[in-house]
């Protein structure tokens, strides 16, 4: 299915191409007239001082590997003139020979007067006596002109090139006919795919291109078929889903990179849909989705095209070949909602004014890590990527990562804890507004209610000694997973504290005294052990305690005062305390 959607990508491209052609750089042109002679010293570079050249629609032989496989008209200076590499190859010539061979076979079939013309120039080339530029090199990529006209654009040389049977290979015309799994008609299936997939050196992959489809041992084919030929293509389903996948991959609007992972995506339409950009941002523009919730609330998106199918497909290297991750087929309107609920569970409380409202892919599964560009496995955007377009749960594992990461910290971060949220509230089917956003002084949850008392057993230490490490540095890790090995030692603790804090801000001691009563209140006994649910609740109840206190001192009453640095300890490790 995903190639199927792939090829009707191809197929309604506006620049969809020639049969066996492509987009690439030509770096210098052979100018000659319709008599095959060199007009001026004969060579024209494409792009002034640009090594790279200039981008044009070419030929292409498909995949190259170690055989001698020439291009028609366009390749290596090393094919077109025969151009020594600096260390002697035995097989230069033989390049040479195959290339001027294919030129001369298609002047033949065509008899195409500018291929007639550079048929003659090669027939009498003797590259010792021709002057190259000094910048040429055998892997410069050389073509021709003919009164100023590139003959690859001439119709009779497409035709040839799509029917020549040097871009097949030797295996697949031996192979019997058998019917294309893309298109369904009958084929002889081509192997290697005529063309690689390339632009996902980003992700880890291979700058040279990679497959999407190959076997590389016994264990992967099935009827006697290798490589490729495990899922029989004809040549134009297989140039065209790679071309697709190519042209998605180049355009900044079909596509997003997370990590270890690209994401692809389209409509069966061409249609410009700025929604998936919002999940790219590390902060989304709070204004535009604020939009996007609103529309969800009332049941009216922007306009008809939210019948309009969506696709998507997510890919990580594995080695020369692309791993398909995830495939989504919805709709648009679909990817509205679930985007909309997306942002609406992300809704947290903040510590302070200029935090994000609601944070992008990278910046939520980045949380769960120390050092993410490197660290960073493909799984974790998927997942968040999936859930955001397609809807549905959060896995489990990723709120074990957060929880964990959490414990090495020894601290919490907003984009961790907006993604405890999300993987809590998914995971418990709840969508109400405004649940687990900020303090729930209702909440009775044992984990939820000793994270708060952390918070302010921390806090009451602060304002008392200011210590270098405090016990959340200290105890953090056991207090939310077994509450009961450590709390009553906190609460002596925090007496001492309290009591200093009684001769010296008496009002202060006070708000703590009754606060700590509070939280008690609803507290029967310290839970011996929390489960992961309730460790992230754990980590919740701690947050919005402190963002609570935070907002109270901004409100100008007198409250115990907090680390305004909290949110910036993100991936930071802190000394160990024992």
């Amino acid at each position: 299915m995903l190639l199927q959607k792939l090829k009707e990508y191809a197929d309604r491209s506006d620049t969809k191409l020639p049969a066996m052609y492509k987009l690439g750089r030509i770096q210098w042109f052979i100018n000659q007239d319709r008599e095959g002679n060199l007009i001026g010293n004969g060579f024209v570079a494409t792009s002034g001082d640009d090594k790279k050249g200039k981008e044009f629609v070419i030929p292409h032989c498909g995949v190259r590997s170690s055989r001698i496989k020439p291009n028609l008209l366009v390749d290596s200076a090393e094919y077109v003139l025969g151009v020594d590499r600096p260390t002697i190859d035995k097989k230069t010539a033989e390049r040479h020979e195959k290339f001027v061979s294919l030129i001369k076979d298609c002047a033949k079939k065509t008899s195409n007067y500018k291929v007639i013309a550079v048929a003659k120039f090669l027939e009498y080339l003797k590259i010792n006596t021709l002057e190259l530029p000094k910048e040429m090199k055998y892997s410069s990529i050389v073509s021709f002109l003919v009164d100023g006209k590139m003959p690859t654009d001439d119709k009779d040389v497409q035709d040839y090139w799509k029917d020549n049977k040097q871009v097949c290979s030797e295996e697949a015309e031996s192979i019997m006919k058998i019917k294309c799994h893309i298109c369904g008609n009958l084929c002889h299936p081509v192997s290697p795919h005529p063309q690689n997939i390339k632009g996902l050196g980003t992700i880890g992959g291979q700058t040279s291109g990679m497959t999407l489809i190959s076997a590389n041992s016994e264990a992967f084919e099935s009827y006697g078929l290798e490589k490729s030929l495990i899922a029989p293509t004809c040549h134009t389903c297989a140039e065209a889903y790679a071309t697709a996948a190519n042209d998605l991959i180049k355009n900044p609007d079909t596509h997003i990179t997370v990590g270890p992972l690209i994401y692809l995506f389209w409509t069966k339409t061409d249609l410009n849909i700025p929604l998936v950009s919002l999940i790219t941002a590390p902060n989304p523009d709070p204004e535009q989705v604020k939009k996007l919730v609103l529309s969800a609330h009332r049941g009216v998106f922007y306009d008809a095209m939210d019948d309009e199918a969506f696709y998507a497909t997510a890919w990580s290297a594995s080695g020369a070949r692309v791993a398909v991750r995830d495939w989504i087929m919805t709709t648009v309107g679909n990817v509205r909602k679930n985007l909309a609920v997306w942002f609406e569970m992300q809704k947290l409380a903040s510590e302070y004014d200029d935090a994000p409202s609601y944070y992008g892919i990278w910046t939520l599964a980045a949380s769960l890590y120390q050092k993410p560009a490197e660290q960073m496995v493909a799984n974790v955007p998927k997942a968040l990527l999936h859930m955001s377009l397609q809807g549905g749960k959060l896995p489990n594992w990723i709120l074990y990562q957060a929880i964990r990461r959490n414990k090495a910290e020894r601290s919490v971060t907003r984009p961790r804890l907006v993604l405890i949220k999300l993987a809590l509230l998914s995971n418990w089917g709840i969508k109400k507004e405004e649940y687990l956003v900020k303090l729930d002084k209702g909440n009775t949850n044992p984990a939820y209610l000793c994270g708060r008392l952390l918070a302010e057993l921390e806090a009451i230490q602060r304002e008392a000694i200011k210590p270098k490490a405090t016990i959340v540095d200290r105890f953090y890790g056991s207090a939310s997973t077994a509450p009961a090995s450590v709390f009553g030692n906190l609460m002596r603790g925090a007496q001492s504290h309290l009591a200093k804090l009684r001769k010296e801000k008496p009002g202060l001691a006070v708000i703590f005294q009754k606060r700590l009563e509070e939280i008690q209140s609803g507290l029967s006994a310290f839970p011996r052990v929390l489960t992961m649910e309730e460790q992230g609740l754990f980590a919740l109840g701690y947050y919005h305690q402190r963002a609570y206190d935070h907002s109270k001192i901004d409100e100008g009453q007198e409250a115990p005062k907090v680390d305004e640095n909290i949110e910036k300890k993100d991936n930071q490790e802190v000394d160990r305390y024992e």
